[in-house]
């Protein structure tokens, strides 16, 4: 972080006077104009809700330009990050800012896979939740819970402890995960598996059972591995943001990480492809489409497209690209082509891409779009989408944690207000209420 020749200048129409405020410069980016002694300077407060205009911190782990549709973690675009790399390299990058040489490679991923078991005791927290509750709900509460039994390494303060935090979560959410699958459809937990890599043995944890078998389907486990990548990190998007928030006071890192799932769990947020594949299945078939189409023109319906366009991505969504591929790759080797649900997805993007209604108004199939489509031709249940998202972005959340904590202008987050209550008043006595 670079200080810059040029200051800016506040200036007020009221006669007090004017403050001088220093500029940063990032690497990339915007500048930032430092305002931390407004106040104390002014006496006032900036107003900007939703943060759109703040930087929160300052962070060398992911870059986004919305206008440029680039996406990089730690400097690599992840057109080629999703391509050349698997999901425990990029892991790696994400926590140690440098992609893992073999050696570096063989060991890291030795290390998450003898940590992917939970303790056995952990099996009774399933128990305690409704067999069709939300796997969301069952995260939130069963990786808050695992703070019980790691107390050693709970020392924020200590970087070997929290190394050891990053690595327990980066290995256990796959295990929590379909662990939550499995309760939900009442079939027994499976174990994790230390020969299988990270993707397919959480697809082993998912679909297989004690009575037979299951074949790991490579193709598959590749699409599996995309979708964590795509998703491992986007900058101080909610989530994260609320997981530094949650750490800013001190807390554990499981509490921090709860706290990240419980706001992804929003609608707006993490449940984005999950709303894109429902708008699906109400659609119902391809002929259905030219009206469902009209509908979302017209203001008054109420109807909204999910699954298209993005609120950071002006112009298109890197991650898209290549998850668009990865849905192509996965709907051939499953034969899937000719399914309704995939045949009505199909036309809907290409009307998309054609329509200058869609196009005008950048309204291109997003990473959520591709992604629900994927997880469901993999099998995965529609109410566990955000789960895998959880599972992917934990490694984004731990790495922007750990950053906070080793950062010596980390303060307690205490954003302000603009009150526009009722001023000071006494209290009636009850006769007079």
């Amino acid at each position: 972080m670079n200080i810059s020749d040029t200051k800016a200048t506040l200036s007020f129409s009221d006669g007090s006077p004017s403050v001088d405020m220093p500029i940063y410069k990032g690497t990339i980016g915007p500048d930032v104009i430092d305002i931390r002694k407004l106040y104390g300077q002014t006496g006032k407060f900036t107003y900007d809700p939703g943060f759109m205009s703040t930087a929160s911190c300052n962070s060398s782990i992911t870059y986004i330009d919305g206008d440029k549709g680039e996406l990089l973690y730690r400097g690599y675009p992840i057109e080629q990050l999703a391509v050349n790399c698997d999901f425990l390299e990029t892991c790696y990058l994400l926590l140690n800012g440098e992609l893992p040489n073999a050696e570096q490679k063989a060991t890291f991923t030795d290390t998450v896979t003898k940590h992917t078991m939970i303790h056995e005791q952990m099996n009774f927290f399933f128990r305690g939740f409704r067999r069709d509750a939300h796997p969301m709900s069952v995260l939130v509460g069963t990786v808050g819970a695992l703070a019980s039994f790691y107390h050693d390494s709970l020392d924020i303060n200590d970087p070997e402890q929290r190394e050891i935090s990053a690595i327990r979560l980066i290995a256990k959410l796959p295990t929590l995960v379909a662990m939550a699958y499995k309760y939900s459809i009442g079939q027994p937990f499976m174990y994790p598996r230390n020969d299988l890599s990270y993707s397919a043995n959480f697809m082993h944890m998912m679909f297989a059972n004690p009575c037979e078998e299951y074949k790991v389907n490579d193709v598959l486990v590749r699409a599996l591995d995309r979708i964590l990548i795509l998703h491992a990190d986007h900058e101080q998007n909610a989530s994260t943001s609320t997981v530094r928030l949650a750490g800013s006071s001190g807390a554990n890192p499981f509490a921090c990480i709860a706290a990240g799932i419980a706001c992804l769990w929003g609608p707006a947020h993490g449940g984005a492809n999950e709303a894109a594949l429902t708008m699906l299945k109400e659609i119902g078939s391809v002929e259905n489409i030219p009206a469902f189409i009209e509908k979302v023109k017209d203001k008054n319906s109420g109807v909204k497209l999910m699954g298209f366009g993005h609120r950071v991505y002006k112009n298109f969504d890197p991650r898209a690209k290549l998850m668009r591929e990865t849905c192509h790759e996965v709907l051939n080797e499953l034969g899937l082509q000719d399914d309704p649900l995939f045949k009505l997805a199909m036309e809907l993007e290409r009307i998309a891409l054609e329509d200058e209604y869609f196009v005008s108004r950048k309204l291109y199939p997003n990473v959520d779009f591709y992604s629900g489509i994927v997880q469901s031709a993999l099998g995965i249940p529609v109410s566990l989408f955000t789960g895998i998202f959880a599972m992917a972005r934990t490694i984004g959340w731990i790495a922007q944690w750990n950053e906070m904590i080793a950062d010596p202008e980390q303060k307690i987050g205490r954003p302000r207000q603009l009150f526009v209550g009722s001023p000071v008043r006494d209290v009636p006595g009850i006769d007079k209420r």
